[in-house]
């Protein structure tokens, strides 16, 4: 049976999930380039679990599915191969990632580490092929004891940002796949979505020209060495 829709929060650090048939490549739910190529690593299941929820979705199917946040960039930018980054650069070459949702801080009771929700479409619409939305929502939330919280008012921001794919400084973009390749395939949304201040510089020669009253009491004097 394939599904409409499917939401999975998967285990967090859990370790490789197909077991004996890594070395077969026999695990029948895989398409055949993904099973000759991407079997995710040892190490995380992260992208066990999305591929497990793309092979359950039918042709107009879409997903949601909680991972952890290394699970969107790890491998990237490292020499060499990897293959969470090579499961991840599959999904974003056949255009299969929608969007990406970067979660705060301790939200979750088995972890206080944040994590992303990562939305499959295996009908992406015309407009948006070639792309991914990226939401960077680490900082909307609400200090709570034991547990932080998003505030309503916010889910449905979020929500309907994500619907209709807004673009908000600081917030929320749409970033196309030559610019996610130029990245090596890392689609966290905290590598293209900078939420902090931003820092002001002045020039050089300004600073020169007109130096702090401070600056005068660090010269030092003139006269004779003192002898010692």
């Amino acid at each position: 049976m394939l599904f409409d829709f499917i939401p999975l929060s998967s285990p967090v650090k859990m370790d490789a999930i197909l077991g004996a048939h890594r070395k077969t490549h026999e695990y029948p739910c895989f398409p055949h380039q993904m099973k000759m190529n991407c079997l995710p690593g040892k190490s995380s299941a992260d992208w066990g679990w999305v591929q497990h929820m793309h092979a359950s979705l039918n042709e107009k199917g879409r997903a949601a599915v909680v991972l952890d946040t290394g699970a969107v960039s790890r491998g990237s930018g490292n020499a060499g191969t990897n293959k969470e980054k090579s499961v991840r650069q599959w999904f974003v070459d056949h255009d299969l990632v929608e969007s990406v949702l970067y979660l705060p801080e301790n939200l979750f009771y088995n972890t206080s580490a944040p994590g992303i929700v990562l939305f499959l479409n295996k009908s992406k619409p015309k407009e948006r092929q070639g792309k991914i939305f990226l939401v960077n929502a680490s900082r909307v939330f609400e200090k709570g004891d034991p547990k932080n919280y998003i505030p309503d008012g916010e889910i449905a921001r979020i929500a309907d940002t994500l619907l209709h794919w807004q673009e908000e400084e600081k917030f929320s973009r749409i970033v196309d796949h030559a610019e996610l390749k130029k990245n090596d395939y890392n689609i966290s949304p905290s590598r293209y979505i900078h939420t902090g201040e931003a820092e002001t510089y002045r020039p050089i020669a300004e600073i020169v020209a007109a130096p702090p009253q401070s600056w005068k009491r660090l010269r030092p004097r003139r006269g004779r060495p003192t002898r010692r």
